[in-house]
């Protein structure tokens, strides 16, 4: 029996009809909802893990970092800055729109009784990573986010659907107007006017990760399906986190300059003249290419791949003495919640944490395919090759309320969602196997070190194990889930190897060994869509970032 002939075609009754549906329940499918559901719409919000998870609630920080203008007169720079650390990729009509929006959204959740922190000080450690000068700083509490939000959307009447996992989008003549999903053992067809697709990025693709496993690139790939342009998928940020003892638990990177660097011998990591670039690396989270800080990277990297259990870290006398505030911020929330101090040893690596690119939205959060609007870490355009620190969260509000206040107004003039829906079940045997061997294949090639003959091996090999993988007709929801998942995963992958690729150069996160220098000659980002001949990777013509 062919591959093609091993499916089983189930008719499936639409079960809940709504105006929006959003996928996805971090910070931006959150105002995705509240917004549309404020315009006067239904609302149904579903995600495959809490109600409240994905990036913006990874417990392995105190809470979401949020900058915007420090005033009126401070948007100009603030956009030229994320130009300027983007590297030519953000889209600047993009730029304009997020930089114009984030003042109203931070008063917008600051009116609803979400409590903010401040910086009580103009130290150093406040500015942006990336960044040049301060901003507007505010600190978004996990506990108060969560209540506040929640009240919220029970007052709005906002169904909540956690632990229902999508697994398709539904397409009539070119309009995305439902969605099938994963409920238990139970599969669930969703009718709606409008579709907000807020999944997150594709940090879970790696093998080390500082983001929840929802977060897993599905969203990604469904939006490619559905006739979605993805842009800028090479640029994702990757950082230092704890491989012990609390694993998975984000690294200060503003400690740096107060550490002391060692492979598990004790021998230090660094030699004299890179360890001078530790103040320089205290500047910034995420690693890119862009400064001469990057060799710290990139010995954490090449010494955790010689043994894992990576690289010790011990503080220096001076930051127990004085520690700077936001470090002692950090500290303090370590002690309480991971029960570690400055005099605890610990051991980091270098981990996959956010996408910088993703599905290309226009400024309102549509897609380019009727019906369909997209928000948050899913999305790509309004950053670049490198992100300027707070901007993450600060996404996630602004797209994530002009998302559905657009899904709204696109509702006045929908048809109705269709009654049924055709289902393709099938299964894939065991698929915990090739996720690991997927993940091992975007660890070994796509992390901050990239080369030609690594990122060749790992297309083909990921393209040989997509083909190789069996699709058994029927099968329990569940293991049908997992397997579309598992597919999906796939196809996003295959997408930022194509990108990673064609990029012969480097450029803000993204490194390429054999290609150590910025390129002029690639000043366009990289669009990534699926065409009858497969995924294609090509750089964007006309571009004038």
């Amino acid at each position: 029996m062919s591959r093609a002939a091993e499916r089983e075609a189930v008719r499936i009754s639409v079960d809940h009809v709504c105006d929006v549906l959003v996928a996805g329940a971090g910070i931006a499918g959150i105002m995705a909802a509240i917004e549309a559901a404020e315009a006067g719409c239904s609302v149904v919000l579903l995600s495959k893990g809490e109600t409240f998870s994905g990036s913006s609630f990874y417990p392995g920080t105190w809470g979401l970092g949020l900058i915007g203008p420090a005033d009126p007169s401070d948007r100009q720079d603030l956009a030229a800055t994320i130009r300027e650390v983007g590297c030519g990729m953000a889209d600047p009509a993009m730029v304009e729109t997020f930089v114009d929006g984030i003042s109203p959204a931070i008063e917008r959740v600051r009116g609803m009784g979400v409590r903010l922190r401040r910086a009580q000080s103009s130290e150093k450690e406040f500015i942006p990573c990336f960044d040049h000068k301060h901003r507007d700083w505010n600190g978004i509490e996990f506990a108060s986010a969560r209540e506040v939000f929640s009240q919220r959307m029970d007052a709005l009447g906002i169904t909540r659907l956690p632990h229902c996992e999508l697994l398709e989008l539904v397409v009539r003549d070119g309009c995305v107007c439902g969605a099938i999903a994963a409920e238990g053992d139970s599969l669930r067809c969703f009718g709606c006017k409008a579709f907000v697709l807020a999944t997150g990025g594709y940090g879970s693709l790696f093998e080390e990760r500082l983001c929840t496993d929802d977060v897993e690139g599905i969203g990604q790939a469904l939006a490619l399906h559905a006739g979605c342009t993805l842009v800028n998928l090479e640029f994702m940020q990757m950082m230092p986190g704890y491989l012990s003892p609390a694993y998975k638990t984000i690294f200060n990177e503003k400690t740096f300059r107060f550490t002391q660097l060692s492979h598990p011998d004790g021998s230090p990591l660094l030699d004299a003249e890179t360890e001078k670039l530790l103040v320089q690396r205290s500047t910034h989270g995420p690693f890119t290419a862009r400064l001469g800080s990057k060799l710290v990277d990139l010995a954490i990297f090449r010494a955790c791949l010689a043994d894992k259990s990576g690289v010790t870290v011990r503080y220096q006398e001076t930051l127990r003495q004085n520690p700077p505030e936001f470090v002692k911020t950090y500290f303090d929330w370590l002690a309480e919640t991971k029960h570690l101090t400055m005099d605890d040893p610990i051991q980091i690596g270098i981990f996959a944490h956010a996408a910088n690119g993703g599905v290309r939205i226009a400024p309102d959060g549509s897609t380019g395919v009727p019906g369909l609007f997209a928000c948050g870490e899913a999305t790509g355009g309004m950053h670049g090759a490198d992100r300027i620190g707070g901007l993450s969260t600060a996404n996630g509000l602004v797209f994530g309320g002009k998302a559905g206040r657009a899904a709204a107004v696109f509702c006045r003039q929908a048809e109705c969602p269709p009654v049924d829906v055709l289902f393709d079940l099938w299964h894939t045997p065991a698929p915990g196997q090739p996720l690991e061997c997927l993940r091992a294949a975007m660890t070994r090639a796509a992390m901050i070190e990239r080369e030609e003959t690594g990122l060749a091996a790992a297309e083909q090999e990921v393209t040989e194990m997509q083909k190789g993988l069996a699709k058994m007709p029927g099968g329990a929801v569940r293991q049908v889930a997992e397997s579309r998942r598992l597919a999906l995963r796939f196809e996003t992958a295959l997408a930022i190897l194509k990108a990673a690729r064609l990029r012969r150069e480097s450029r803000g996160s993204h490194y390429r060994s054999d290609f150590p220098q910025q390129d002029p000659e690639q000043a366009y980002p990289i669009l990534v869509k699926k065409t009858d001949s497969g995924t294609t990777a090509q750089f964007q013509e006309g571009w004038q970032g």
